[in-house]
């Protein structure tokens, strides 16, 4: 998310404004390989869960709309990849409508990705470590229009900032604020969704394994993998992003220019690295659900 709020996406422009063959930007080759690789692993690997929908009739109904949704936003994030890819590679060429719009499109699928996470965890914590039903389809249909309501109503500053910037003969695609407040408001605003559903997952799945650890019959490395995981594939990939984020606050409140260069330097590598998540959601959350469900019936 934040990896986009300054990702310098550009394009090789001649004096003349008409090159018909960009050159090709080498800071933009490892972000590119590495999305290269999330989009041919996630992009068929979420379809795969979608349509196979691996013994989801083991898990509960809300398990399974949290699970489509999960896999749903992940597959829309991962469809915008080739774009980024040639951006990365050759620059921004799909003019600001365009910039404003797949812009808005990935942060929506990001957060929503995000917040069905966050409730995806709370939902496992109930019903494992709580033994608390789940929802009836009324009202788990009813908690995914808000989840993805508020995703939209989330990405909504995109819309707003995003601008194509001239910078060194290259175009940027990136946001451009009025102030400094209104820079770290929308940092700040990103930052703190993420903070608070990094906390929220990882202190679920702790929870969980505790639970698993505790039931001898479950007390075994299959699960407790599962679970580690989950817990570190997320804390890896999310945790640059916030990191990134609190410095670039420290960096706008401090006018640290050197400090906030490298935060800006850095946001493509946190942009490809977060995307992976997207990638490792299938493997990850849809046998989980198996393996988590079976545990839970078992204490009913």
């Amino acid at each position: 998310m934040a990896q986009f709020s300054s990702t310098t996406v550009t394009s090789n422009i001649s004096s003349s404004g008409d090159s018909p063959h960009p050159s090709l930007d080498s800071r933009g080759v490892v972000p590119a390989v590495v999305m290269s690789i999330c989009f041919l692993l996630g992009f068929p690997g979420n379809i795969a869960v979608i349509i196979l929908k691996p013994n989801w009739e083991n898990i509960s109904s809300l398990s399974q709309s949290l699970m489509l949704s999960l896999a749903v936003s992940d597959l829309l994030c991962l469809v915008t990849l080739p774009l980024w890819i040639y951006s990365f590679l050759y620059g921004w060429t799909f003019r600001l409508v365009g910039c404003k719009i797949i812009t808005y499109f990935v942060y929506c699928s990001l957060y929503a990705s995000l917040l069905t996470l966050t409730v995806l965890s709370i939902q496992r914590y109930l019903q494992v470590v709580h033994l608390e039903r789940s929802l009836p389809q009324v009202g788990a249909n009813k908690l995914l229009v808000l989840l993805w309501l508020a995703a939209m109503i989330l990405s909504t500053p995109e819309l707003v900032f995003r601008q194509l910037v001239e910078q060194q003969h290259w175009t940027k695609c990136k946001n451009k604020h009025s102030s400094d407040g209104q820079r770290m408001a929308s940092v700040l605003t990103e930052t703190l969704v993420g903070s608070v559903s990094l906390s929220v997952i990882v202190f679920s799945y702790i929870s969980l394994y505790r639970k698993v650890n505790r039931a001898a019959f479950f007390n075994n490395p299959q699960t407790t993998r599962l679970i580690t995981s989950i817990i570190m594939t997320f804390v890896a990939l999310w945790v640059p992003y916030l990191v990134i984020n609190v410095l670039s606050l420290v960096a706008i409140s401090l006018k640290i220019e050197g400090l906030l260069k490298f935060c800006e330097d850095s946001w493509n590598t946190v942009a490809a690295l977060t995307f992976l998540n997207s990638t490792m959601n299938p493997l990850l959350y849809a046998f989980t659900s198996i393996r988590l469900s079976t545990l839970n019936n078992s204490q009913q």
